[in-house]
């Protein structure tokens, strides 16, 4: 049977015999600081793992092989039995060649004599019942390592899952925000060939963004807020002279890091439900950093005329309100507030984002 030891398992049986080794260096520590004599200390020493050896060896019989090899390997018959096997040992040992009218003869004080004997078979079951508790011992101390590492397995797998998934949502959001603006260029070509040459000039920049900028976890909110200037300019060639497209951004000069392209799906909802060809239409986007002397509060605000688009209407479907508050669950945990209304026909998202300083 081939046995894999880690690093983790060197320390953990490392800690183990150093701290038995320490407790049987104890007395002959004091003894040479009380004696100044390495004699003395040695002496003590011997005493000491004389005493306790057998109880060392019960605690390492469980702690290497009958424990992990019996207890945790389906075979706990093996660590049962194994230990019945060291109490009737120990029994033997005490009681086997024990005659308890030579021990009383031993004893010339009548006095002590009464107690002698009980005090004898008192040891002995401590004995028996020590060696029971440091196998108990043992196994309880693999226990909570377990425990330990099956926690920490569990917790990794659970951020490869949120990496995954948030690696997805990414994946789904740059495909969906080229198709809505390859759409928007396509219409410009036929009225304005200049401005949409422009158009693409700028769609490469965005681009380029997105496929390299946006592959570290957070980037500059500076990058994010240019990048959401830029996307609102190349959706408002949509737009006509029936439609106001207000935006402003109050986070100058903050070195704050956040996730990448945290906001730009609700921006993008509100150009694919606000605007509409042949009534009055209106957007507001807004970003603001709040001080505060923990955290940063970014707030977040997108209001638009509500015109929702039918069965028929498939342009931008797909992500949306789910993706950006699924991000900000997998990132932002108990860090957000999110409030949503429809109120005399203004659809309003409003995001409360507290970011600490220095990081996401």
């Amino acid at each position: 049977m081939k046995v894999n030891i880690t690093r983790q398992d060197i320390i953990f049986y490392g800690l183990q015999i150093a701290a038995w080794l320490a407790f049987l260096m104890v007395p002959a520590i004091s003894a040479f600081i009380a004696t100044q004599s390495w004699t003395g200390a040695m002496q003590a020493f011997d005493m000491n793992a004389r005493i306790h050896w057998s109880s060392a060896a019960i605690y390492f019989l469980n702690t290497f092989v009958l424990v992990p090899y019996g207890y945790y390997r389906g075979r706990r018959w093996l660590f049962w039995v194994g230990n019945a096997v060291i109490l009737v040992a120990l029994a033997y040992v005490w009681f086997y060649n024990f005659d308890p009218q030579t021990f009383l003869e031993r004893i010339p004080n009548e006095r002590y004599r009464q107690y002698a004997l009980s005090n004898f078979y008192a040891s002995a079951l401590v004995a028996i019942l020590m060696s029971a508790f440091l196998a108990g011992v043992a196994l309880l101390v693999h226990h909570v390592r377990r425990t330990m590492v099956i926690k920490q397995q569990l917790k990794d797998e659970q951020q490869k899952r949120t990496e995954a998934e948030l690696l997805w949502l990414k994946n789904q959001l740059n495909p969906h925000f080229l198709f809505n603006t390859l759409n928007n260029i396509s219409s410009l070509v036929q009225i304005d060939a200049d401005k949409a040459q422009d158009a693409i000039a700028q769609l490469s920049d965005l681009m380029r963004y997105a496929m390299y900028e946006t592959r570290r976890e957070t980037v500059p909110i500076q990058g994010e807020i240019d990048f959401m200037r830029n996307y609102i300019s190349l959706m408002k060639l949509r737009c006509n002279d029936k439609t106001e497209v207000n935006a402003a951004f109050r986070v100058q000069g903050s070195k704050l890091e956040i996730a990448p392209l945290l906001f730009i799906s609700l921006i993008e909802n509100a150009f694919k439900h606000g605007i509409s060809s042949s009534r009055p239409s209106k957007i507001d986007i807004s970003l603001e950093l709040l001080p505060d002397p923990a955290h940063s509060v970014l707030v977040f605000s997108c209001a638009n005329t509500n015109y929702p688009k039918d069965d028929a209407d498939r342009s931008g479907s797909g992500i949306g309100l789910e993706n950006t508050r699924r991000r900000l669950d997998l990132i932002y945990p108990s860090r957000y507030t999110w409030e949503q209304s429809l109120v005399d026909n203004i659809f309003r998202v409003r995001i409360t984002l507290k970011v600490k300083n220095g990081n996401r």
